[in-house]
C-alpha cells in the first residue's frame, strides 16, 4: 500500500458555509484592512436589506469604476447572492434590479459569492482577480480548489482559467485538464528553517522516502 493509499482522504469544503450576504471576510481587518469598516451585510430576509441589494446589484451591474476593486466586487457578488435568496429565482431577481441587469449577470456573481472562504479571502487580497473567479465557480467540488490554488502556484491567467473551466465541465478531470496545460497538480515551494530542513532530510534518507511524503504525512495529523 502506497503512502497515499494510507493517507486519510478528507472532504475540503468547496462551498460557502457561511450565511448568504454575510460579509465575512469584506469585514475582516486582517484581509481587507481599514476598508473592513465599510462592509455591508444583505440579509436576504429583511425587505430593506434587499431593496439595498437590489440597488447595489443595479450599480454593481452598471459601474466600471471599480474593476481593479476587488472588495467592490465581493460586495456586488454579495448583493446578487442575497438578491436571488430573497426573492426565489435569478430572473426574479434581474428583474427586482431593474435596469440592464441580466440573469447571466446575476447568476455569475451570485455564484462567486459561493466559493468558499478560503478562495474569496485570496480575491480580496487581490491574489485571484474576480474575472477569474467567476470561472472558477463556473466549475463545482474540489475542481474549484484545484483551479483556485492552481491560479495562485502556477500564476493562471484569466483566460487560461476559463478555458479549463470549460474542460472540467465538458468532463475532464480537474487534475489532468491541469496536467495538460503544464500544470503540476500538488507541486508548491516551500521555504523552512534550517534546522527543520536538516530533519527533514534526514528522516526522508532513513526511511528511503522522498522528502514530499513526508511532509504530507505530517500535514496529514497536524490537519487530523
Amino acid at each position: 500500500m502506497t503512502n497515499d493509499e494510507r493517507r486519510r482522504t478528507t472532504e475540503v469544503p468547496a462551498d460557502r458555509r457561511e450565511p448568504v450576504g454575510e460579509p465575512v471576510v469584506r469585514g475582516d481587518p486582517a484581509v481587507t484592512g481599514d476598508r473592513a469598516r465599510e462592509a455591508v451585510g444583505f440579509d436576504p430576509t429583511d425587505p430593506d436589506s434587499l431593496a439595498e441589494a437590489a440597488r447595489t446589484v443595479r450599480s454593481f451591474s452598471e459601474s466600471t469604476a471599480g474593476d481593479d476593486d476587488h472588495v467592490f466586487m465581493l460586495r456586488g457578488a454579495a448583493a446578487c447572492a442575497a438578491l436571488v435568496r430573497g426573492v426565489g429565482s435569478y430572473k426574479r431577481a434581474a428583474e427586482r434590479a431593474g435596469g440592464d441587469v441580466s440573469v447571466s449577470f446575476i447568476r455569475k456573481w451570485a455564484r462567486v459569492h459561493d466559493l468558499p472562504q478560503s478562495v474569496r479571502r485570496h480575491v480580496a487580497r487581490g491574489r485571484i482577480a474576480p474575472t477569474a473567479a467567476k470561472h472558477i465557480a463556473r466549475v463545482s467540488g474540489d475542481a474549484r480548489l484545484h483551479l483556485a490554488w492552481a491560479t495562485l502556484d502556477a500564476g493562471l491567467t484569466v483566460r487560461e482559467v476559463r478555458r479549463l473551466a470549460s474542460e472540467v465541465n465538458d468532463g475532464t478531470p480537474a487534475v489532468d485538464a491541469l496536467a495538460d496545460h503544464g500544470v503540476d497538480t500538488g507541486r508548491l515551494d516551500v521555504t523552512l528553517p534550517a534546522d527543520v530542513y536538516l530533519e527533514l532530510r534526514r528522516r526522508a534518507s532513513l526511511e528511503d522516502t522522498p522528502p514530499g511524503d513526508v511532509v504530507a504525512d505530517a500535514l496529514d495529523d497536524y490537519l487530523d
